[in-house]
């Protein structure tokens, strides 16, 4: 039999770009959930290149991301070689050691991973999910959105367009800034989508245990599924004991400030979710993405992604545990104004694009350049 030889494929990586996009709210003067109010979103944009080919991460998080990417990260990618992903990303991990392995620095991390993995499908001319490995052909998604800051009638024609208009069979409202009033919220939610509707909840933290506890028998009266963050999300004993004690069909999610494959599992020691979640711009990108399913895998419970759909797109197709991706209002609005290729779901799915390299998305300069900061 003749010998078979490998090709040796190099990509050094010449540069790295690090920019900063500030989009003020589409509600004035802010909107908000159960403990937040905000009146802009900062999405911090990585791009690395080599062999004259462009791969793309971002996060959202504050502009201090730039500063990490732009003094202490470029060094360890810069020159590295394009297919050595984790090897940079390790490099990159343990150069912020100092500076905490959470928070800012764990997403100036992610929005690198990201752009490696993206170059790399990039180079390769393939698809994301087909370099990983495909779980499956397409992606259900749940509407997210449901703000604080609307009134009733705004809150229930957002989720009435998820459900009725585009298709999507389970919506997601935010709770927790008004307790006495959040029952009257659910049920006007859940008169709005019909009986057949999915319909979650999300306090960020808002409640403590026995306030999620009495909460929990109120909503499960609507048919509510999903109980997410119900107390602080550090609180691990406090949401172990609300997971418990929920409602027969409601599960406790929790996981959406996991910073590292440690901290998803402490929630899972805990007991602190029923379903994990985690976001691919906070966890480590793809790299950490992919730990936290494997995680999963693991402990035999769902993953969930947080927010930022189209950059999770193809990683989450990937992911064995996937439940479903986060169709977060305000990320999809940033995402389909600044890429092409962010393309609205198909029966409560989205596809991934097999004809797209990468993540399939293609950055919009003339769009996205006016918000540049």
């Amino acid at each position: 039999m003749a010998a078979v030889h490998a090709r040796r494929i190099e990509a050094p990586i010449d540069s790295l770009t690090v920019r900063a996009f500030v989009v003020p709210t589409e509600q004035q003067p802010f909107e908000s959930d159960g403990t937040l109010k905000w009146s802009s979103t900062t999405m911090v944009l990585v791009q690395a290149r080599a062999c004259g080919v462009t791969g793309t991460g971002y996060t959202y998080a504050d502009k201090a991301a730039l500063e990490i990417v732009d003094n202490i990260l470029r060094e360890q990618v810069v020159g590295g070689d394009a297919f050595d992903v984790a090897a940079i990303t390790g490099a990159c991990t343990a150069k912020i050691r100092n500076n905490g392995r959470s928070g800012v620095t764990a997403m100036a991390v992610s929005a690198v991973d990201v752009a490696l993995w993206d170059l790399k499908a990039r180079l390769l001319d393939l698809p994301l999910c087909s370099l990983l490995g495909r779980a499956r052909k397409t992606v259900p998604v749940y509407g997210s959105g449901g703000f604080t800051s609307y009134d009733r009638a705004q809150l229930c024609g957002q989720l009435e367009q998820w459900v009725r208009d585009m298709e999507i069979p389970r919506v997601k409202m935010k709770v927790g800034s008004a307790p006495k009033e959040d029952p009257e919220r659910v049920a006007a939610a859940r008169n709005a989508i019909g009986e057949h509707a999915a319909l979650f909840v999300d306090a960020n933290g808002a409640y403590s245990v026995k306030e999620a506890l009495a909460l929990a028998q109120a909503f499960a009266s609507q048919g509510v599924t999903w109980f997410e963050e119900p107390v602080y999300h550090n609180d691990l004993q406090g949401n172990a004991a609300v997971a418990a004690a929920a409602p027969p069909g409601m599960d406790v999610s929790n996981g959406e400030y996991g910073y590292a494959p440690y901290e998803f599992k402490q929630i899972l020691d805990a007991r602190a979710a029923d379903v994990l979640q985690a976001d691919v711009t906070r966890c480590g990108g793809v790299t950490g993405f992919l730990a936290a399913d494997a995680l999963c895998e693991a402990y035999n419970i769902p993953l969930s992604s947080h927010c930022a759909p189209y950059l999770t797109l193809h990683v989450a197709a990937a992911a064995k545990q996937l439940r479903h991706i986060e169709y977060f209002h305000d990320h999809v609005r940033i995402e389909k104004l600044f890429f092409d290729g962010a393309d609205d779901p198909v029966k409560g799915a989205l596809v991934p694009d097999l004809t797209r390299p990468g993540t399939g998305l293609e950055f919009k300069e003339a769009d996205a350049s006016r918000y540049e900061r």
